[in-house]
């Protein structure tokens, strides 16, 4: 590596100095060596040792890397560490840590009691796989010591002091040591232990690795006292509307006793069903049938209880979350700084001082390992922008982070120059081919070929199988999929296969072309040429009925090509994709929280709903036929959780697994539709709100990671802010 240039010699006429310290007296960065300077007039001279150029070089790598990735710079800053830093995070070692997690998670479908059948339904349900003992604790032991090594690193990385005061590590090995008793005690039983501690335990690992996640939970956090008292509201106006349903609604007055208000459990219960308006108008009818004046206690409930406070929910979740991700993107907008502002003093020799601003040389470190850190970022920018400066010779402070600039903007992505060619002909060919009016006759013919699906499918609607003519069908499939091939060729010829393949619409119709093509030939070679009366009986794998389905399937999702060609549904489905991206954060804390409750329902109720063989009452789970819905095995269990949180016949279930337990199991329900209908649903909502807010504020120079949050809403950290960030690194010890 060429670097005896890099911080040598004159500084172009900039006074400076350099601090004289150990190793020790330096934190020891980089490296401990020792430094002596020497300042004459307007030039500035280093004694250092062989390498230390070699090392600021790799220190301003990662740090840029940090910038570009958010994350933070607290961390070890000599060779050995940096060198561990880099390989933790490559991307191969992440994505292999990401599949630890998904892996220890999708154990609970595995394990005893196995989702592996191929119904629910305890009627049906054929009994599921089993696997044997120590095939599912290999694999978990496996994760386990991958997960270890994972917070060695992490505390190694970060300093032991600084791991005592992480809470979240501090949490990550006490669950791992709990975990492994665990697993040790299920080995030393045989599997057949009754309950696995560690099933419960394992969300955590999902949110400590995930950095938007305790973001989330933060906020959660913060928003919980007002929560609580809504709650606490709610809590109350539903005791003091069952009192009075009570008085109202005595024994031997009319039904109303019989079916809803028998007792205390049974009056609460029906009315917080009706809260959620799921037994809307059933718990009433049976009194408003005799006198129509009881309808305003029901009414006065439903409007008070689900308009009011439920919305004032709503409001308060809502008051609460404002700001919540401007603050994230502020906190990650300081972390992009901060590295930045790192890599430059470093570059600067940790110490240089000038009147005018500090600066560095810039030839050798723009043809070194630097550019690794440029070249991290998606767009090109960045490196187009530092290459300029490589003629100038150096780089104040102002102009480095001008670089780096460049990262907030959009990228606008390249698209490979046309093919040229030499025939006149070809060339108009290629220029038809090439025009943007082309993409439109498409969309019109992918149009008209669903208005043909639709138009059969409609005709033939009343008809069976047998009786269906699919020759008509298959001739206008045949003829929309050669369409389909002759305006792929004629593109690829246009803008050559690099050209092509440069543009994901593009991508996405030439798959859809291929797989099409390639079921029509499957049907030709299975079925002939096409003729009248067309038997659709079963050759093969596939029928005829079966394979034109799924070539008719093909088509339609090969009519979302027209969504980017229409300015408003290309908004609409950008800002849905938007959604998707930023709130994975509250995706994974809701995966969490259903995987707690899947794992407790397991362990309260499995097994315990078997088939009635007497004729049962209207209305209840068994008469509704629910048995899929159960807690017989995890993947069971989350879809029963799922329909709980719809609200839909919820008091079903409340009741028959209050009729085959005991009363008390209705405070699982009820937590359950506190937590995720009525607090997470309207968590739900506040964040889309809040997103979409953010959505609104378009700005050309976003952050490329979050919704596109208009830049003067972030703040700029100042100079004093940043030093004052470096100063208190753990293992970067900065002389000014």
């Amino acid at each position: 590596m060429e670097t005896d240039s890099l911080l040598s010699g004159s500084l172009d006429g900039a006074s400076g100095e350099y601090g004289s310290r150990t190793g020790s007296e330096r934190g020891g960065a980089p490296g401990g060596r020792r430094m002596s300077d020497s300042v004459y007039g307007d030039s500035s001279s280093v004694d250092r040792e062989p390498g230390d150029e070699e090392l600021y070089i790799q220190q301003a790598v990662v740090f840029i890397e940090d910038a570009i990735k958010y994350r933070s710079i607290n961390h070890r800053v000599d060779a050995g560490s940096l060198r561990l830093y880099r390989w933790y995070y490559s991307g191969i070692i992440q994505w292999g840590l990401g599949l630890t997690i998904a892996a220890v998670l999708l154990l609970a479908f595995a394990e005893r009691p196995s989702s592996f059948s191929i119904s629910s339904d305890p009627r049906h349900r054929s009994p599921a796989w089993q696997p044997p003992c120590g095939l599912t604790e290999s694999i978990e032991m496996i994760c386990l010591i991958i997960l270890s090594v994972d917070v060695a690193v992490k505390s190694y990385l970060i300093g032991w002091e600084e791991f005592g005061k992480s809470k979240w590590l501090i949490g990550y090995t006490v669950v791992i040591l709990i975990s492994v008793m665990d697993w040790v005690l299920s080995v030393s039983m045989v599997c057949d232990e009754k309950l696995r501690v560690r099933r419960l335990l394992r969300p955590f690992f999902l949110l400590q690795n995930s950095s938007l996640m305790k973001k989330t939970l933060k906020c959660i956090k913060r928003t919980l006292p007002e929560i609580a008292s809504v709650i606490l509201l709610l809590a109350l106006h539903l005791c003091l509307f069952t009192m009075i349903g009570m008085l109202l609604f005595a024994k031997n007055e009319n039904g109303e006793w019989e079916l809803h208000f028998r007792n205390l459990p049974s009056s609460l219960t029906s009315l917080l069903v009706l809260l959620t308006t799921a037994n809307n108008p059933d718990v009433m009818i049976p009194a408003y049938s005799l006198n129509r004046c009881y309808a305003i206690f029901f009414v006065a409930f439903s409007v008070i209880g689900t308009y009011c406070l439920m919305n004032l929910l709503t409001a308060i979740i809502y008051n609460q979350f404002r700001g919540y991700l401007l603050m994230s993107v502020q906190t990650s907008f300081l972390r992009r700084r901060l590295g930045i502002r790192a890599a430059f003093q470093v570059l600067t020799c940790q110490g240089a001082r000038r009147a005018a601003g500090k600066r560095f040389n810039t030839r050798t470190c723009l043809q070194l390992d630097l550019l690794k850190a440029f070249n991290m970022s998606p767009c090109i920018l960045p490196l187009q922008v530092a290459q300029q400066y490589e003629d100038v010779g150096f780089m104040d402070r102002e102009q480095f982070t001008k670089i780096f600039d460049e990262l907030d903007k959009d990228c606008i992505k390249e698209h490979p120059p046309l093919p040229q060619y030499s025939s006149p002909t070809l060339q108009k060919l290629q220029l038809i081919f090439s025009h943007y009016y082309l993409i439109l006759f498409g969309n019109a013919v992918a149009l008209a070929n669903v208005v043909c699906i639709c138009t059969v499918l409609v005709l033939n609607s009343e008809k069976s199988t047998a009786e269906r003519d699919n020759f008509v069908l298959e001739i206008i499939n045949l003829c929309f999929i050669l369409y389909y091939l002759f305006e792929m060729c004629v593109k690829i010829f246009a803008f050559g296969w690099q050209g092509y393949l440069s543009y994901r619409n593009n991508i996405f119709d030439g798959f859809l072309t291929v797989l099409l093509l390639a079921l029509q030939i499957t049907i030709f070679i299975t079925y002939r040429l096409p003729y009248s009366q067309w038997e659709p009986s079963a050759h093969g794998v596939l029928s005829l009925w079966e394979m034109i389905r799924l070539v008719n399937l093909l088509i339609v999702f090969r009519f979302l090509r027209i969504i980017p060609d229409i300015k408003l549904m290309a908004l609409v489905a950008s800002t849905l994709l938007d959604l998707v991206k930023n709130l994975r954060a509250f995706a994974g804390i809701l995966v969490v929280v259903y995987y707690v409750f899947a794992v407790f329902g397991i362990w309260l109720f499995e097994g315990a709903i078997k088939p009635p063989d007497s004729s049962v009452a209207c209305g209840t789970y068994e008469q509704l036929e629910y048995w899929p819905n159960n807690f017989d095995d995890f993947g069971a269990a989350i879809i029963l959780l799922y329909d709980v949180m719809i609200v839909n016949n919820w008091q079903a279930f409340i009741d028959a697994y209050s009729r085959y337990t005991t009363e008390w199991s209705k405070i699982y329900f009820v937590c359950w539709w506190l937590i995720s209908s009525v607090m997470w649903v309207n968590l739900f909502v506040a964040l889309i709100l809040e997103v979409r807010d953010s959505l609104d504020a378009v700005h050309a120079h976003c952050l490329p990671w979050v919704p596109c949050l208009c830049r003067e809403q972030i703040q700029e950290p100042t100079e004093e802010e940043l030093v004052c960030q470096l100063h208190q690194h753990p293992h970067l010890q900065l002389q000014w």
